[in-house]
C-alpha cells in the first residue's frame, strides 16, 4: 500500500478524491470516533511524501505531548528544565533535518580558509514536507502549558491531531493551543454555510495558485535560474511577477486549508490580509504570514524585551527576530539577508519617521489623502520587492547581479522571455487584475457585504466563472507550493 502512495498536493487529482471522502465520512460516523478518522487521514495524508518520516513526526509528539502534562504538574525549576528539554529535543530534529548541511558546510568552508582538516561530512537527506510548521505549532502548545495559558491535553490522540491535523499540517496556518485544541473536543454539525462558505474559499485559493502562481512561476523560474542573461525590464517584471507568485502560492494554500477546515466545522485563524495594499513596512509584517509573524512576536520578539527597553536594543530586537525568522525559511545566506533586510526597513522606517513627515509637508504630499495612500502603497511594495530579490534568488551572487542591474537596459532594446507568450502575459496581468479586485472589495467591509448580499443570479455566475477559469486557464502539472520546502 505505501509503495503506491503518491505526493497529495491540493492542486492534485488525489486530493480532489481524498478531501470529499474523508469529509463525508466524517459527518457519518459517530462524534467519539471522528477524531480518530481524522488522525488516520492526517496520517495518511503526510505518510504520500516519504512514509517513514511519519516516525520523526511520532517522535516530536511523544515528546511534547508528555512534556505539556509534566509542565503542568511541576514548579520552580523543574518546569523551566522540562520546558527547555521539550524545546530542545524538537528543535534537534529540526537542526539535523533543515540546518545540519548549511551549518556544516559553512564550518567546512571556514576550515578551508584557515587550513583546518574538518572531518565531518554533510548528510544526504531529504527535507520532511512541513517541518518547520508543525515545530513551531508544537512549541506553542508547550510554551503555553508553561505560561498556564493553556491546559495539558491528556488525550493523546487529539493532541496527535493537534500537530498533525491534514489541511494545515503542511504550511499552516501555525495555530495556537487556545483556538485548536478545544475544536476537535468539540462535536461539529453538518452546516451548509460552512460547506459553501469553506467550498467558495477552496476555489478561491485554488484559482490563486493554478491560475496566477503556476502561470507565473514560468516567467519567474526562466528569468531567475539564469539571471545574468538579463538587463533591467526583465529582471523589474520577473520580480514584481514573484512578489505575486509567492502571495498567490502561499495564500492560496492557507486558502484552501481554512477552507477545509471550515467545511468540517473547525475555524483556522486568518493567515494574509491584502498585504500588497499596506503602507509601510511594519503594516505589511501584520497583514502577511499572520500566523508566522504573531509566532515570533509572542515567543521571540516579547520574550527579548520588545519595544519595552532602551532605543538600541529595540532595534537589537527587530534584527534578531527577523534574522531568525530569515533563517525558520531556509537554510541559506539569502534566507538570512531577506529577513535582516526587513528588520533594517523596519529601523530605519522608525528613525526616519520625523524628517519624512516635514519632506511630505514641504512638498504638499500631505495635504492629499489618496495620492498619501497610493505613494506609501507603491513604495512600501518596492521595498518589499527588492527583498524578495534575495528570497527567490539561486545564491547571494545571483541576488546582488539582480539588484544592481534593476535600472539597466531601459533605454535599449527590451529582451523577452522565449517561455513566456504573449497569452500568458495576458492571462497573468487578467489574474492579478481580479485578485486586487477582490481584495479591494473585501478591503472595505461595506463593499464586501454589500457583494455577498447582490442576487443569486448574479453570484452564482460569478463562481461558475471561477470554477471555468481555473478549469480552462489552470497549469495543472501538479506543482508543489512554494513553502512545502519549509
Amino acid at each position: 500500500m505505501i509503495g503506491i502512495i503518491v505526493v497529495m498536493l491540493f492542486n492534485s487529482i488525489h486530493f480532489l478524491i481524498f478531501f470529499p471522502a474523508v469529509t463525508l465520512l466524517y459527518f457519518c460516523i459517530p462524534h467519539r470516533v471522528r477524531w480518530l478518522l481524522l488522525l488516520i487521514a492526517s496520517c495518511v495524508f503526510y505518510m504520500s511524501f516519504i512514509p517513514a518520516y511519519i516516525l520523526i513526526l511520532f517522535f516530536t509528539i511523544v515528546i511534547d505531548y508528555y512534556a505539556g502534562i509534566y509542565i503542568e504538574r511541576s514548579s520552580g525549576a523543574i518546569r523551566k528544565r522540562l520546558l527547555v528539554l521539550s524545546i530542545t529535543s524538537t528543535c534537534l530534529v529540526l537542526f539535523v533535518f533543515k540546518y545540519f548541511g548549511f551549518f556544516n558546510y559553512n564550518l567546512e568552508a571556514l576550515a578551508r580558509i584557515i587550513g583546518w582538516n574538518y572531518p565531518i561530512k554533510t548528510l544526504s537527506i531529504i527535507l520532511p514536507i512541513g517541518l518547520s510548521f508543525h515545530t513551531f505549532q508544537s512549541l506553542s502548545y508547550v510554551i503555553e502549558v508553561y505560561r498556564s495559558h493553556q491546559k495539558a491535553e491528556r488525550h493523546f490522540g487529539i493532541y496527535s491531531l493537534y500537530v498533525m491535523f491534514y489541511p494545515q499540517l503542511v504550511a499552516g496556518p501555525i495555530e495556537r493551543p487556545q483556538n485548536l485544541l478545544h475544536q476537535f473536543h468539540e462535536e461539529k454539525h453538518f452546516d451548509y454555510t460552512n460547506m459553501t462558505e469553506g467550498l467558495k474559499l477552496m476555489a478561491w485559493g485554488l484559482f490563486k495558485k493554478v491560475v496566477i502562481a503556476d502561470r507565473l512561476a514560468i516567467y519567474v523560474n526562466a528569468v531567475y535560474n539564469e539571471p545574468t542573461q538579463f538587463s533591467g525590464p526583465v529582471l523589474v517584471l520577473a520580480t514584481i511577477a514573484f512578489a505575486y507568485q509567492i502571495y498567490c502560492d502561499f495564500s492560496g494554500y492557507s486558502d484552501i486549508a481554512i477552507g477545509a477546515a471550515r467545511v468540517m466545522g473547525f475555524t483556522l485563524m486568518k493567515n494574509f490580509n491584502a498585504p500588497y495594499f499596506s503602507q509601510s513596512i511594519a503594516e505589511f509584517w501584520k497583514r502577511w504570514h499572520i500566523s508566522l509573524s504573531t509566532w515570533f512576536r509572542d515567543y521571540l520578539y516579547v520574550p527579548l524585551g520588545g519595544n519595552r527597553v532602551s532605543r538600541w536594543k529595540f532595534y537589537r530586537n527587530i534584527l534578531i527576530t527577523f534574522a531568525v525568522s530569515g533563517l525558520w525559511h531556509g537554510a541559506n545566506w539569502t534566507y538570512i539577508v531577506w529577513g535582516g533586510l526587513n528588520g533594517v526597513y523596519l529601523i530605519v522606517g522608525h528613525l526616519s519617521v520625523g524628517w519624512r513627515v516635514r519632506l511630505r509637508e514641504l512638498i504638499g504630499l500631505s495635504r492629499d489623502g489618496i495620492l498619501l495612500e497610493g505613494f506609501r502603497v507603491v513604495t512600501t511594495f518596492t521595498l518589499v520587492c527588492v527583498a524578495w530579490v534575495f528570497f527567490r534568488s539561486n545564491s547571494l551572487s545571483d541576488a546582488w547581479y539582480i539588484v544592481t542591474h534593476l535600472a539597466s537596459g531601459w533605454s535599449g532594446d527590451w529582451q523577452s522571455v522565449q517561455t513566456f507568450s504573449d497569452f500568458d502575459v495576458a492571462l497573468a496581468i487578467g489574474g492579478i487584475a481580479v485578485l486586487e479586485s477582490v481584495q479591494w472589495l473585501q478591503e472595505t467591509a461595506n463593499r464586501g457585504r454589500r457583494a455577498m448580499l447582490l442576487p443569486v443570479y448574479f453570484r452564482w455566475p460569478v463562481y461558475y466563472c471561477l470554477l471555468a477559469s481555473i478549469l480552462v486557464f489552470g497549469v495543472f502539472d501538479s506543482t508543489q507550493f512554494i513553502y512545502f520546502q519549509f
